[in-house]
């Protein structure tokens, strides 16, 4: 033993052996087979939610897919860094728009192996960025009867439980507001007893005062159940030994996968929580987001009930 070193007591050891074998086991087995589907505009954009993604796939034995609707290739105004790092002009425009979509699909795809992520759907629509106010994003390139049909599609196979979106306040990037919403209208097309529970998602600080959403008065189709996220991961819970871990160390894992997206790197450990708004449009709501919101709350002093094996959220 090295000096200085302090032993665990037998009882420190004991519960922390307990909560590492419990975890990932007796819980998995009762929420296995749920399925998750994320839909976001660009790679990196899984970011809001991926503390809860984690602990869905990777301790709770669901299975999670990712489609991204663009391909990145207007994230190049602080990837002078990354440019070094991969070895091209990747803040100059036009040798960004020819380099990036490659590599942010291959980001994409290191951070999803973190997250558990089964299949990522790369639907390659162009990204074409915003001139001053990312608020402005156009999307009208975006080929939306094929997007539309494609979702559908996949929705109506898949028979997801849940799907996870970015919240589509008015002041966040015009794709974002975009891809929920193409997510949102795919959904609606299911019949009512086939939809899944639909999130927009935000990540927020403790410190900052808590948002309000009920959705866009241009798109019906964004309403919110209440104003009020409906649940809250906090990604500070602690675990494990000591309880010395918590799940902001999975989000900076993913921040670190997207080298190009520089400035994108300094939100490492800025937001402690992912807050959830539920959308109107979902099935049969209330009694599946009490139990979603059973099985995911993390360990520690707020853990909730569990599901029983199988039920369908």
């Amino acid at each position: 033993m090295r000096s200085g070193a302090v032993s665990p007591t037998r009882k420190e050891f004991l519960m922390a052996w307990t909560a590492a074998a419990l975890l990932p086991g007796a819980m998995a087995a009762e929420t296995a087979g749920h399925r998750l589907l994320i839909v976001v505009a660009h790679p990196d954009d899984e970011y809001a939610f991926a503390a809860t993604t984690f602990r869905l796939v990777k301790e709770l034995g669901w299975t999670a897919d990712q489609v991204i609707v663009t391909n990145g290739e207007s994230g190049y105004r602080y990837a002078d860094l990354a440019g070094i790092f991969y070895g091209a002009a990747l803040a100059d425009e036009a040798d960004a728009r020819a380099h990036l979509p490659a590599i942010r699909k291959e980001e994409a795809k290191r951070a999803g192996k973190i997250l558990g992520i089964r299949r990522h759907y790369f639907l390659d629509q162009r990204d074409l960025g915003f001139q001053t106010d990312a608020a402005q994003a156009d999307s009208r390139n975006w080929d939306r009867p094929k997007l539309h049909a494609f979702l559908a599609d996949l929705l109506a196979r898949e028979q997801y439980d849940v799907v996870f979106t970015l919240l589509p306040a008015a002041q966040t990037h015009g794709h974002h507001r975009a891809a929920t919403i193409l997510a949102l209208e795919a959904v609606a097309d299911l019949p009512a007893s086939q939809r899944p529970l639909v999130f927009g998602v935000e990540a927020h600080a403790r410190q900052t005062p808590a948002a309000e959403f009920r959705g866009l008065e241009a798109a019906p189709v964004t309403r919110t159940t209440q104003a009020d996220p409906v649940f809250t991961f906090d990604r500070t819970v602690s675990f494990g030994y000591r309880r010395a871990l918590n799940y902001q160390i999975v989000v900076n894992w993913v921040i670190a996968e997207h080298k190009s997206q520089g400035l994108f790197q300094m939100d490492s450990g800025k937001y402690d929580l992912e807050q959830f708004w539920l959308f109107e449009v979902s099935g049969n709501s209330s009694t599946r987001l009490e139990a979603f919101r059973g099985i995911v709350t993390p360990p520690g002093p707020q853990a909730g009930a569990r599901t029983a094996t199988g039920a369908r959220l």
